[in-house]
């Protein structure tokens, strides 16, 4: 029996959740034997029970063959140290004790939404292109402290050879399923880190002939993403790179409430919207839960080799939005503007 575990966490993650699940259900139908459990993470777990990433919730998700994960997080909880806050004490730690060393972004202009972005037609038309993070190294999970006389602080940039070797192949690999089309993005004029990068990423490439590979620098990546984007087909890159990146990539396709993601170790994968926990707009029926659904198809497709039936909600999606449905965050005039739960609704209908 297949078994998922649901982590809502925190602000809106708490109203997109339960509408995935809906639609997973919904597209499943009465006869499917996935088993969901529900677990604490975050924000949510603090207040209940004093840590951000309680045990069971970790062993939960050890033992399950999927993780569907809301948003935590929130200014509540700023004031904790910073190994006790929500992203470092459980994100962060999850990521890296399910070994989830690959995060994958699809960046998809969908004509219905064309308009909502912030850039001409003429430049997001047709855009088809994915980012890989490498998500368990790097920045984030280098050594961090503060030192004094003079005051100061640091954080440590490491990545081993293995770290980058699997998840630059797996880009080679992906790219071998589109347009045989790679660009590493790194930092080689001023980083070692990136150096090293680069040097495995061309010895990798001996392995694909048949793959363009191209490098550039993280700088020029960003502002080529809204000149350009339609030169890209995958994206490769660091952790704090790709983190930045992939949210400036979002505007691509209208709104950062419509990039999913899937962060993988094989077939095991934990699977969430780009976006954060909007404590703004929490608990009020405002939030976009597309990402969020549009991450159950990554979910069927990547751990359960379900694609047809992850084809079916994204079709389901596209279809939503062409109709003219819209949540506030893609709104646009003419639109027909509906909360989070009517938006689940809508893709249910759909299917």
């Amino acid at each position: 029996m297949p078994k998922v575990v649901v982590l809502p966490g925190d602000g809106i993650g708490k109203e997109i959740i339960p509408e995935a699940v809906k639609v997973l259900q919904a597209v499943l139908g009465n006869n499917n034997n996935f088993e969901f459990e529900e677990y604490l993470i975050g924000g949510s777990a603090i207040d209940e029970v004093g840590t951000a990433l309680p045990a069971e919730t970790l062993e939960a998700c050890k033992s399950a063959d999927a993780v569907l994960l809301g948003a935590i997080g929130g200014p509540k909880w700023d004031n904790l140290p910073a190994q006790q806050r929500p992203e470092l004490g459980a994100l962060l730690p999850l990521r890296k004790e399910l070994n989830l060393y690959a995060n994958i972004r699809p960046v998809k202009a969908i004509p219905a939404l064309i308009s909502a972005s912030t850039l001409k037609e003429e430049v997001i038309k047709n855009v088809d292109l994915v980012v890989i993070r490498e998500l368990t190294g790097g920045l984030y999970f280098g050594e961090k402290g503060r030192k004094k006389d003079p005051e100061s602080a640091y954080d440590l940039l490491v990545y081993t050879e293995d770290e980058i070797r699997r998840i630059v192949e797996l880009a080679f690999q992906t790219a071998l399923t589109r347009r045989k089309k790679l660009c590493s993005v790194d930092k080689a004029n001023v980083l070692e880190s990136s150096r090293f990068w680069r040097e495995i990423t061309n010895d990798i490439a001996k392995k694909y002939s048949e793959v363009e590979l191209t490098h550039m620098y993280v700088d020029n990546a960003a502002m080529q993403l809204v000149r350009y984007p339609k030169q890209f087909d995958v994206i490769v890159t660091e952790n704090m790179f790709g983190d930045i990146l992939t949210d400036l990539a979002s505007m691509l396709g209208g709104s950062i409430g419509m990039l999913a993601s899937a962060s993988l170790s094989g077939r095991k994968g934990l699977y969430e919207p780009a976006h954060g926990s909007a404590p703004d707009i929490a608990g009020q029926n405002k939030a976009n839960p597309l990402a969020m659904i549009l991450s159950t198809a990554m979910m069927l497709r990547y751990s359960f080799d379900l694609h047809t039936k992850a084809s079916k909600i994204e079709n389901a999606v596209a279809k939503v939005l062409e109709q003219g449905y819209r949540t506030a965050d893609i709104a646009e005039v003419g639109g027909k503007l509906l909360g989070t739960r009517e938006m689940g609704d809508a893709v249910v209908e759909a299917l």
